[in-house]
């Protein structure tokens, strides 16, 4: 077994990277934390520094770091600010740039992958994933670790790199199996637009239905751009007929929500029997009144995401919210990685679940 693993955990997943470390001592039956202190300090009028508070020489080392933490604040003069995705972007920098490369190896684990919405250019516009991606491969990290990224087609910016998307599928349904006592033959799995089809179909052949694929095409009015994006005009829906059955509808994140409760409604219109809403990151920037309303009207069941990026604490009390743990899930990936044993038993997501 070797004996060079360490994580350092950034602030903005401090609460994960600890049950992580807890998973880690149990997997290695030790008490001794794999924790790197470390800390990011701020100055007055806003610049940053980071520094790392014990060796790190010849280690194998895992960064945790959640760019989606919104909670987080620091003071620039007479003005406090929330960190952005960017701000937590330039923290992830300052930490490889404090490692100098003294590591035998860098991995950064950043399950939300940063700017992930941002991964393709249609006229003269930033393409931000890829750039982003690119400079950190050239700047001292490894290899990234992200879950569920929007496009994983973004892996061509650097396609002689190392980069490993895992999909939260199997925890996701395992724990769905485990709480709601439902026919998982009158299931229909719902992808809200074309971009999430794979994902819809992954989920609809690990339920081996037959007919249980259904998808909704998102018009858009192009002519307008209404907080980054072209305003939906209407929902068409091509598919199985949704009439009787339990619908999932399956997607990367909830951000403002408004498609997803389009959706919702337009189902109940077709006739549902229920809806479950299955989501690897409940953002929720505009806030939950809305979902509040919708599940008050019985209009859906549950939501189903998981724990790896932040959920404010008035969204997890909910009790329409369902957030599966990875904690234990990232542990492995660390633990199989540091051993070097392969990590296609836990990439092959529909054999361990069927199993």
């Amino acid at each position: 077994m070797s004996n060079d693993l360490k994580i350092i955990v950034l602030k903005n997943f401090e609460d994960f990277g600890k049950k992580v470390d807890e998973e880690l001592k149990k997997i290695r039956k030790t008490n001794k934390t794999f924790i790197v202190p470390t800390k990011l300090d701020r100055f007055a009028n806003g610049e940053g520094k980071a520094t790392i508070s014990d060796t790190i020489r010849d280690k194998d080392l895992y960064i945790l770091t959640d760019v989606g933490n919104r909670n987080l604040t620091y003071q620039m003069g007479e003005y406090l600010n929330h960190m952005s995705p960017d701000d937590h972007f330039q923290d992830i920098k300052r930490v490889v740039g404090a490692i100098e490369k003294h590591s035998k190896k860098t991995t950064l684990i950043m399950p939300l992958l940063y700017e992930s919405r941002q991964h393709r250019r249609k006229s003269r516009e930033s393409l931000d994933c890829a750039v982003a991606l690119q400079e950190l491969s050239t700047f001292g990290v490894d290899e990234i670790i992200t879950y569920d990224a929007h496009n994983p087609d973004i892996v061509n910016s650097i396609p002689n790199y190392p980069f490993t998307n895992f999909f939260p599928t199997k925890l996701m349904i395992e724990t769905f199996c485990k709480k709601e006592k439902i026919n998982t033959k009158n299931i229909l799995v719902i992808s809200p637009d074309t971009g999430a089809v794979d994902r819809a179909k992954f989920y609809s052949s690990t339920f081996n239905l037959e007919d249980g694929l259904g998808l909704f095409y998102k018009r858009r009015d192009f002519s307008k751009v209404i907080n980054g994006k072209n305003p939906i005009i209407d929902h068409m829906y091509i598919g199985a007929n949704p009439k009787g059955k339990t619908a999932i509808i399956v997607d990367d994140m909830i951000a403002s929500g408004d498609s997803i409760i389009d959706i919702v409604e337009q189902l109940i219109e077709k006739g549902v029997k229920e809806t479950y809403i299955f989501v690897s990151y409940a953002l929720f920037t505009n806030g939950i009144d809305k979902f509040k309303s919708l599940y008050k009207e019985k209009k859906f069941k549950k939501i189903y995401t998981t724990n790896l990026s932040y959920i404010s604490d008035d969204v997890k009390k909910e009790k329409w919210m369902e957030v599966v743990d990875f904690t234990k899930h990232v542990a492995r990936v660390i633990d199989t990685l540091n051993r070097k044993d392969s990590i296609s038993p836990i990439l092959e997501e529909k054999a361990n679940i069927k199993k």
